[in-house]
């Protein structure tokens, strides 16, 4: 199966939200602990790092290892994500006077970049976060800025890493999934070819080679995600599918 967005998940509440946007462009994506990278990234067209509640200035920082990530393919570091690629790249992340929670406005665009077409000044976007950026990392360039964070959005010169302080994917982020759609259908030009019946054929045709003539158990408890898996069964390998139901008195 074509992967094509990794997710790196350093434990923020937003992390789903952001597949979940992703998904709404018809891209398909996974999430993956930032400390379990795939060792293979060959199918992967583009790679977004999450938010966090931890800081990359204390002890407990979170180290993901990008070796093999940036500079070699499209990067969007998201809020923790733009923190981390400043700090430990020759800038400066240090505590807000505040925490600078809520929303927010872009008072300065970069002209003539992509990131932001179609999106205008004064755009609303969310920010949740008690450090700052002060100083860009070596290469970087500002993209964006709000009254109060001027390091609001950033490029890498020489490579294509983008990073921003606020939360594209969520709702108060006015034009985020326009932005989203910048990135990773004209940046990294990431196929948007990931629909419901797309998915289902792929997944029936993979099953079917995987299990040939096997004979499955599957417990299903009648919610959405076994129901699903079973009718999926079914349609690969038909009578070979065995569910089991145990109504144990204690559903609804």
């Amino acid at each position: 199966m074509q992967h094509n967005v990794l997710i790196l998940d350093f434990g923020s509440q937003y992390t789903q939200l952001i597949a979940r946007r992703v998904r709404e462009l018809n891209i398909f994506c996974e999430i993956f602990p930032f400390d379990k990278i795939p060792t293979d990234l060959s199918s992967y067209k583009a790679v977004i790092l999450g938010g966090s509640p931890f800081s990359v200035r204390s002890e407990e920082a979170l180290h993901p290892d990008l070796s093999q990530i940036r500079g070699k393919m499209p990067l969007l570091a998201v809020c923790y994500g733009a923190q981390y690629l400043a700090h430990f790249s020759g800038g400066e992340v240090a505590a807000s006077n505040t925490r600078e929670y809520g929303r927010a406005n872009l008072t300065y665009i970069k002209e003539n970049e992509t990131f932001f077409e179609n999106v205008n000044l004064n755009s609303q976007v969310w920010m949740s976060h008690s450090d700052s950026i002060k100083k860009l990392p070596t290469n970087g360039v500002k993209i964006a800025s709000t009254h109060d964070v001027e390091n609001a959005a950033y490029r890498i010169e020489g490579e294509t890493t983008f990073a921003i302080q606020y939360h594209p994917e969520v709702f108060h982020s006015t034009d985020g999934k326009q932005m989203l759609e910048n990135f990773l259908v004209k940046i990294a030009e990431v196929p948007q070819n990931f629909t419901p019946n797309a998915f289902v054929e792929e997944m029936i045709a993979e099953l079917k080679e995987k299990l040939q003539n096997d004979k499955v158990v599957l417990g299903l408890s009648g919610g959405v995600d076994s129901t699903v898996a079973a009718v999926l069964l079914h349609q690969a390998i038909g009578k070979n599918l065995y569910c089991i139901f145990v109504n144990n008195g204690l559903l609804r």
